[in-house]
């Protein structure tokens, strides 16, 4: 027992300030992490109405998928709308013409979104920054006044109204309130979930060395056009389920799920909470929701109360709220360089992904 705790305490005595602060904030993550999801599990007992908590969970999700790809990835898209809206038809469409079971329906509009995010990606991953950007702002238009007219499968400018949400697993009835909130509680900590995990995975750890030093990244092998086209198709897949999600909460897909409004509300929400962080997109994102939902009284003075937030927080809060309050309390005060270094060979099953490193990976390797 005694060697027990003599060798815990020369660890910590010995541990570097990288390594405490890392602690710190794990720690910290791990108590809000807690915090949240029983605030989610007894929102609807504590006088949250289910309607707007579903709403602002569908688009923290859609805030989280985008952030992905901008604040790991340096990627930034003004096309997540096209991801989020395409998966919201399919998912109505389907359920409501095939009458598919709601599980099936999901799975399927997350699919059509990931194809979709293979097109998109292929065309704009070959351009770099502002570029990148007008691409895939292109695109989201393109399809937007194609579904305006495909009005076969859309509805045109009626959309797919009444969608049925079914029974999930032929067991659980949502139309009932309580079963259709928990079960968009749990898709969307699912979907935080894996988001978490790709971050913080082999795979999250070479999309970071690539945002912070690409030519670098080049140079050592790694296929870095094939590792942003995959974090393209993720962030994409995880919009969709998002638009599907919302297509059951609402039982309704309409043009304004592709509207590009959606892609720069979705960017204000990850700039407001913070970009590069777990959980600022979803902070960002009830605070836009809740922005939305009890000032809509205000009519159309409610998007100058939006542009009126953003910029006090880009000037105030240069890393958004959740970025101000690491800072405020010394939760995460190393840079991104320093705590993500560029890995210098691939894991044996991420290999797969990257293709094999040059043959000149270990000379350089042996030169760090």
């Amino acid at each position: 027992m005694m060697k027990l705790f003599t060798l815990s305490t020369l660890s910590k005595v010995g541990a570097s300030p990288s390594e405490l602060t890392e602690n710190r904030r794990r720690n910290a993550s791990m108590v809000l992490v807690g915090v949240l999801f029983l605030v989610g599990l007894i929102a609807p007992f504590i006088g949250l109405y289910p309607v707007f908590m579903m709403k602002a969970l569908c688009f923290a999700l859609l805030a989280a998928a985008f952030n992905l790809l901008f604040g790991y990835g340096g990627l930034l898209s003004f096309g997540h709308a096209s991801f989020f809206g395409t998966a919201a038809y399919v998912t109505g469409y389907t359920m409501k013409h095939w009458g598919i079971t709601p599980e099936v329906g999901i799975l399927t509009g997350t699919l059509a979104a990931a194809a979709l995010g293979v097109g998109f990606g292929w065309l704009s991953i070959r351009r770099q920054g502002i570029y990148f950007a007008m691409v895939t702002l292109a695109l989201a238009q393109m399809l937007y006044f194609f579904y305006l007219q495909f009005d076969g499968f859309t509805g045109g400018e009626d959309g797919i109204q009444a969608i049925p949400r079914g029974h999930l697993f032929g067991l659980i009835n949502l139309d009932h309130p309580l079963a259709m909130y928990y079960t968009v509680l749990a898709i969307c900590v699912g979907g935080f979930a894996l988001i978490y995990r790709i971050v913080h995975s082999p795979f999250g750890q070479v999309l970071k060395a690539i945002r912070e030093n690409e030519p670098r990244a080049i140079s050592l092998g790694y296929r870095v056009e094939r590792v942003k086209l995959l974090v393209f198709v993720l962030s994409a897949a995880l919009a969709g389920l998002a638009g599907a999600t919302k297509a059951l909460v609402f039982q309704l897909a309409t043009l304004n799920d592709v509207n590009w409004s959606v892609s720069g509300d979705v960017i204000l929400m990850t700039l407001v909470g913070g970009v590069g962080t777990l959980f600022g997109p979803i902070v960002g994102a009830f605070v836009l929701v809740i922005i939305s939902t009890y000032l809509a009284g205000f009519g159309s003075w409610v998007t100058m109360i939006e542009g009126a937030i953003f910029i006090i927080c880009v000037m105030s809060f240069r890393r958004g709220l959740c970025g101000w309050v690491a800072d405020r309390f010394q939760i995460n005060s190393v840079p991104l360089a320093a705590a993500d270094p560029l890995p210098v060979a691939s894991p044996a099953g991420f290999r797969r992904v990257l293709s094999e490193p040059l043959t000149s990976l270990k000379d350089a390797s042996h030169h760090e």
